[in-house]
């Protein structure tokens, strides 16, 4: 754990200048990591809290979160107890807490900047056994991380002046029309209206959207689809 907090460069990451601490988020996992008891873990949770990955007093979250949620989700597996409940709790703040204006996105490895909490969810995602058998904490993370949803295309066809969209759901898509960012190749694209025409199968994540007024060759298979309101949260 403490070779992937030191191998990232903290200051390099952007963050409000007269908020985001470097040194609050690098001390603070380090600190974390190897807590021992609830003083330290508290201690260094207070670090985290305060400047690291959130500033918890004005509500405000920062890019570092997005790169220290598989960092945190370590130490929740590895460490301490009390530094598995401090860890859970500050992913808890950052997937709840809106960024900074020119400080909202991070950059995915496709090269697409991707907001914050969309990059937070899909690490908890990831994370699902681990998180399911905490138990009702673990699961309501997760149930937090699904309103941050993710869907893949494989394949499209036309739906008379619409497009029905196939492929694969994480998390949850609400009934009702939405916006959605697209992703593709570097690139974002709004879709202005979507809406859920058959949702996943129990054990399945395969779904179908129905894309207001597009083509489906507006709509390549391998793009991903995103909640447009998490490109819009801004503290």
């Amino acid at each position: 754990m403490l070779h992937g907090i030191d191998a990232v460069d903290w200051a390099s990451i952007p963050g409000h200048p007269h908020w985001y601490e470097p040194d609050r988020a690098a001390r603070g996992l380090h600190d974390l990591a190897k807590a021992a008891n609830p003083v330290q873990a508290a201690e260094a949770g207070s670090r985290l809290g305060g400047g690291g990955i959130v500033h918890g007093h004005s509500a405000a979250v920062f890019p570092a979160a997005a790169v220290a949620a598989p960092l945190l989700l370590d130490i929740a597996q590895q460490g301490h107890a009390a530094a598995r409940d401090t860890a859970l709790g500050l992913l808890d703040e950052a997937l709840s807490c809106c960024p900074h204006a020119g400080y909202t996105r991070v950059v995915a490895a496709d090269g697409t900047a991707v907001p914050v909490c969309r990059a937070i969810a899909h690490h908890l995602r990831a994370r699902t056994e681990f998180l399911v058998g905490l138990g009702r904490r673990g699961k309501s993370l997760l149930a937090d991380a699904a309103a941050h949803w993710r869907f893949e295309i494989r394949e499209c066809v036309a739906h008379g002046s619409d497009t029905a969209a196939f492929g694969i759901l994480a998390g949850r898509l609400p009934d009702g029309a939405h916006a959605a960012e697209m992703h593709l190749a570097g690139t974002i694209t709004v879709l202005s209206e979507l809406t859920l025409a058959y949702p996943p199968e129990e054990g399945s994540r395969e779904a179908c959207l129905r894309v207001i007024a597009r083509d489906p060759g507006e709509l390549p298979p391998g793009a991903l689809l995103f909640p447009a309101e998490c490109g819009d949260r801004v503290h």
